[in-house]
């Protein structure tokens, strides 16, 4: 809801004042040099990125202008099963876990947090991982500095598309200047029309460059900016998961581990020491998310 209010304030904002200091509103409306911004614009990205970065790039918007991200209810579902599973793996082993690694969505462990199962790359992050101590690997430095080569793929992955977006919005100027330069090529094709006719046509050209400036600065810029905000704070689960298991295979207790991964959250999404706390103890004896809530 933000974006869409920041766009219908940045809109405002420039028609308003554009009407208010006498300008009329319908010299703006210039269809062809939209067209040749827009179009040119969308080309070009699509000419330098891949298709995984063009799918991304839509599912990205979609969710930025829902407003979608993880909270810090998610976050705290998070940790309680980072907190479970470790529970058990202390108590039972972790080679009593390898059925609810192998088959997280159809585990009664994995099932109680359902916005855990919602995102499936730190999902199999956790897993993956979970797999690899079962299998052995208890060294933790090791398995850290796994992670952080992992973590800093991750990082590149998911800073593709601000990285696209951003170079779009620089781009964009640019575009809007050879929109321009067009209408006034096209300007000078009519000079010997009435300086009445030939200053709408000049003035028209000029809205290709506002267009190009304003896309950039006042929409895809601040897109491409959300963007990568959205996409370090989603880093942030992978980073809380490891947190979590580097603390357990440096033989802290479960309710340590917990805290570990608590700790390297923002501030805005971090839950509480007692809201952890309080939903560990709930999470240790099975209850629903609606209960560890409830309990928080």
């Amino acid at each position: 809801m933000r974006f869409v209010i920041g766009i219908v304030l940045v809109g405002f904002s420039v028609l308003g004042g554009f009407a208010a200091m006498g300008g009329s509103l319908h010299v703006l409306w210039q269809p062809f040099e939209a067209l040749i911004i827009i179009g040119s614009a969308a080309g070009a990205y699509v000419i330098a990125n891949s298709m995984a970065v063009l799918k991304d790039t839509v599912a990205t918007l979609r969710n930025l202008l829902r407003g979608r991200r993880n909270g810090r209810s998610e976050y705290l579902d998070l940790i309680s099963l980072i907190y479970t599973v470790l529970r058990v793996a202390k108590s039972k082993g972790m080679m009593s876990l390898e059925k609810d690694i192998d088959n997280p969505r159809e585990s009664a462990l994995f099932v109680q947090f359902p916005s855990v199962l919602r995102h499936e790359r730190s999902l199999r992050f956790l897993c993956d991982y979970l797999r690899l101590i079962s299998l052995g690997l208890d060294k933790g430095h090791e398995l850290e500095a796994l992670m952080d080569e992992e973590i800093a793929t991750l990082a590149r992955e998911l800073n593709q598309v601000p990285k696209a977006l951003g170079g779009l919005a620089e781009g964009l100027p640019a575009l809007g200047i050879v929109a321009a330069v067009l209408g006034v090529i096209k300007a000078m094709g009519s000079i010997s029309e009435p300086p009445e006719v030939l200053g709408r046509m000049i003035g028209g050209a000029l809205i290709g460059t506002f267009l190009g400036v304003l896309l950039s600065y006042g929409l895809v810029g601040p897109l491409a900016n959300a963007a990568r905000q959205r996409r370090e704070a989603e880093l942030n689960l992978f980073i809380c998961i490891k947190a979590g298991l580097v603390a357990y295979l440096n033989a802290c207790p479960p309710q340590i581990c917990a805290e570990y991964a608590r700790k390297v959250l923002f501030a805005d999404v971090q839950p509480s020491f007692d809201d952890v706390e309080n939903a560990t103890s709930v999470a240790a004896l099975g209850k629903s998310r609606d209960e560890r809530q409830a309990a928080a």
